[in-house]
């Protein structure tokens, strides 16, 4: 009986073995009366690749309003603000930029070039289902991106439970958050669901007296709607959805110092997203587990941004289509064999400082078709080999060939090793992808020929699962390198000069180490606990000069506690952070710091409440814009943040759900 759907097409066709074969992931989806339900927040047994489960068990513990914050429990994933003007977060992944994580929804490639800078912003908490983090080189079957790894994000599907569920959040900074989402069954075959989010935050607020609001004014409006049609050979999926969103930021009459005479410094950032997406896969013969899938995708993103007196407009449109072919020979073999294409079309208007009176329009454009082939072999419970090799044609870069391995392990129950290696390549968009870098007076120098980025990447895992007085002790041990031969790097104070930002080519060496190690053991009845330690060696080339990478923690530790009564009404989530030192810029170190979040949850029949704060201990950094009582000087500098920039923040929220049995 059919179990599993194929990962690539976010739900189509595949056996449950062919989740151990291949790069498939355990999602919780329905197929009639049959439910698959992923683990939470555990290592994938299944996957040839080192892949971690975030669930909806380990989503809610930490209110998870949006992507952005849904790593607050995750050793592996760092979140951290971009600047100290927008409220843009990234995320890093091995040491590096989430530049060179293959961002995924439901297995296409997505919230890419323009939409980067904010896309953890930009999907909301409760409309995820899980979140799949795989590390190191990934599958061949999404594209040639993925350097350090993918993030997937599975949204609430249809086919899922039928019903109306809400959330609605509010904290002490007075940001407001409601969703809402609803799914119909209209028979056997065929269901609908609508998903709405609404973010509201008008506080104005400064709290280090800078003069500068600590976080900007926001408001969004998220709509999702979807189709579903299940049947026993075809399944389709139709996905069309739309982005409102505002971010208002930088001085104001409240707090701006009236002594001086200059104009207030603000930043603006209004964009308009619009996405369709469909997905439909066909069953050819269910014994042998043989399927076609097609995919469509395509989006509209525009965003306005203001800095000052510096405008940067950017349109950017993406289309983007996958064909596969997935079989299995027998039990031990299978081949996955596709075409892609994609599109992309820039149209940039940049005016730095407002020197120009009209800002001139740059349009890029990109077409890369592709074919790729993954063969997986099984041996039993003990052994997959997972090679995988695309090749792709960029009109802008040429032909390049991208090869990829997994191999998995497993002498006995007990112990797991997994191995991976393989190549990366991106597309630079020097502004498109890193506009929060405009939040300062520095004078922006871009390459006029920028390479595309390519990377190697290696790494290694040992997984153990040792029973210990009747409980199970899950360890586990990773190292992977990353090794750049083409990287657009960001060079701030250097040859080009004092208070310049140059976006040039890499001349030289540029890596990353990380070695991580964590344990999770349930201590008591209904008590669990995730220790983890991950120690980071970050170093890139500046005018010859290899140092350490800017803005890099050298160290991260990490311990959950969870607990939960014995009847499930409460449940009880503490998190403490231990974030390492690292250097600026110009050198000079930032100390470590701990953070810590705690959540309290009370469950009723039909609804659930929880309490909770974040930055419980307070630490913020003292300066976190530099020169911020003088915004139009060149030494004007809010892009240098290296921890919180608001302190504690307590927050309450109801959840409600009415489902029909």
């Amino acid at each position: 009986m059919r179990i599993e759907f194929l990962s690539v097409c976010g739900g189509l066709f595949i056996s449950q073995q062919m989740l151990a074969q291949t790069d498939s992931i355990a999602n919780t989806q329905e197929l009639s009366d049959v439910v698959v339900t992923a683990t939470n927040g555990i290592k994938s047994k299944f996957r040839a690749d080192n892949t971690e489960i975030i669930g909806k068990g380990q989503l809610i513990r930490a209110a998870c309003c949006n992507l952005g914050e849904s790593f607050t429990t995750n050793p592996s994933v760092d979140v951290s603000y971009s600047d100290a003007a927008t409220g843009a977060r990234q995320i890093k992944l091995l040491g590096l930029s989430g530049t060179y994580v293959q961002m995924l929804t439901e297995n296409i490639p997505n919230l890419r070039g323009a939409a980067l800078p904010y896309s953890l912003g930009y999907v909301p908490g409760p409309w995820m289902q899980s979140i799949q983090v795989s590390k190191g080189a990934s599958s061949v079957k999404n594209g040639y991106e993925s350097t350090t790894g993918q993030i997937n994000i599975e949204f609430l599907k249809p086919q899922g439970v039928d019903g109306v569920r809400a959330n609605v959040y509010q904290d002490s900074e007075l940001k407001t958050e409601v969703n809402l989402d609803g799914s119909i069954h209209l028979n056997d075959r065929l269901s609908t669901a609508t998903l709405l989010h609404f973010e509201n935050r008008q506080m104005d607020h400064d709290g280090n007296s800078d003069g500068f609001m600590d976080m900007p004014k926001l408001r969004q409006y998220n709509l999702m709607h979807r189709w579903a049609y299940v049947s026993p050979v075809w399944i389709s999926q139709l996905m069309l959805r739309g982005l409102h969103d505002e971010r208002d930021g930088g001085q104001s009459h409240k707090h701006a110092n009236p002594a001086l005479s200059e104009p207030l410094y603000s930043t603006s950032v209004k964009t308009n997203r619009y996405e369709m997406q469909w997905k439909n896969g066909f069953t050819i013969n269910a014994d042998h587990n043989t399927s076609v899938a097609l995919m469509l995708h395509g989006s509209w993103h525009d965003a306005d941004h203001i800095f000052g007196m510096t405008q940067y407009d950017v349109t950017q449109k993406n289309g983007y289509a996958q064909l596969m072919f997935e079989t299995d020979f027998n039990d031990n073999h299978n081949l996955s064999v596709g075409a892609s294409f994609n599109h992309d079309y820039y149209d940039e208007r940049f005016n730095p400082l407002g020197t120009s009176a009209n800002a001139e329009s740059k349009v890029t454009k990109e077409t890369t078709p592709g074919i790729y082939a993954q063969y997986t072999y099984k041996l039993g419970e003990k052994l997959t080999v997972m090679p995988g090799v695309r090749w792709d044609h960029s009109n802008r870069y040429g032909s390049f060939v991208t090869p990829r391995l997994h191999i998995k392990y497993s002498p006995s129950s007990v112990i797991t090793f997994r191995a991976s290696a393989g190549k990366g390549y991106r597309s630079p968009h020097a502004l498109a992808e890193n506009v929060t870098l405009l939040a300062s007076g520095r004078d922006i120098i871009i390459d006029s020929d920028i390479k595309q980025e390519e990377a190697w990447n290696v790494g290694a895992s040992i997984g153990m699962n040792i029973p210990i007085s009747g409980k199970n002790l899950e360890l586990n041990a990773e190292y992977y390198y990353t090794d750049f031969k083409h990287q657009m790097i960001m060079n701030l104070d250097g040859a080009k000069g004092e208070h310049t930002l140059s976006i040039e080519n890499l001349d030289g060496k540029s890596y990353s180490h990380t070695i991580q190690v964590d344990a999770t053991y349930p201590l008591l009845s209904g008590m669990s606990a995730t220790a983890a330690f991950r120690l980071n060696d970050v170093k890139c080339t500046y005018d010859g000069v290899l140092r350490k990478k800017p803005l890099t923690s050298r160290y991260k530790g990490l311990l959950t506690l969870s607990y939960k009564t014995p009847l499930e009404l409460w449940q009880f989530d503490v998190t403490g952070q231990l974030n390492g030192g690292g250097e600026l810029y110009d050198q000079s170190r930032y100390p470590a710091y701990f953070q810590l979040q705690a959540q309290i949850t009370r469950d009723f029949r039909n609804f659930s409440l929880y309490l909770g704060g974040e930055n419980l201990t307070n630490y913020k950094i003292d300066n976190p814009i530099i020169n911020s009582h003088h915004p139009w000087n060149a030494a004007f500098d809010a892009t240098q943040v290296w921890g919180p920039i608001t302190g504690a923040m307590a927050y309450i929220g109801v959840r409600f759900k009415l489902e029909k049995l």
